[in-house]
C-alpha cells in the first residue's frame, strides 16, 4: 500500500512539477512578442535559473524521474527569460 501511494505522489510531483515549471513560458512569450524587458527582475530569474539547474543534477544523481522531467522545463523556462534579459535590455 505504501508503495502504491509512493508510485501516485511520483507521477503527481512529475505533473505539478511540470505545470509550475510551464509558468515561466507565458512571461517569456510576452518578452519575445514585446522584444522588451522592463520591469522584469534579473536576479529573481537568475537565481530561479541556477536553482533550476541545481534541481535538475540533484535530480539526475538520483535518478528521480519526477525532479529531472520538471526541472528539465523550467531550465528551458528560466534560461529563456535570462537569455532573452541580456537579448532585449536598454
Amino acid at each position: 500500500m505504501l508503495e502504491a501511494f509512493a508510485d501516485t505522489l511520483a507521477i503527481l510531483a512529475t505533473i505539478m512539477g511540470s505545470i509550475m515549471a510551464l509558468g515561466y513560458f507565458p512571461q517569456a512569450y510576452k518578452i519575445w512578442k514585446r522584444k522588451s524587458v522592463e520591469d522584469i527582475s534579473l536576479p529573481f530569474f537568475v537565481i530561479f535559473f541556477v536553482g533550476t539547474i541545481m534541481w535538475l543534477l540533484y535530480g539526475i544523481s538520483t535518478g528521480s524521474w519526477p525532479i529531472i522531467i520538471a526541472n528539465s522545463i523550467g531550465v528551458f523556462g528560466a534560461g529563456s527569460i535570462v537569455a532573452a534579459y541580456f537579448k532585449y535590455k536598454k
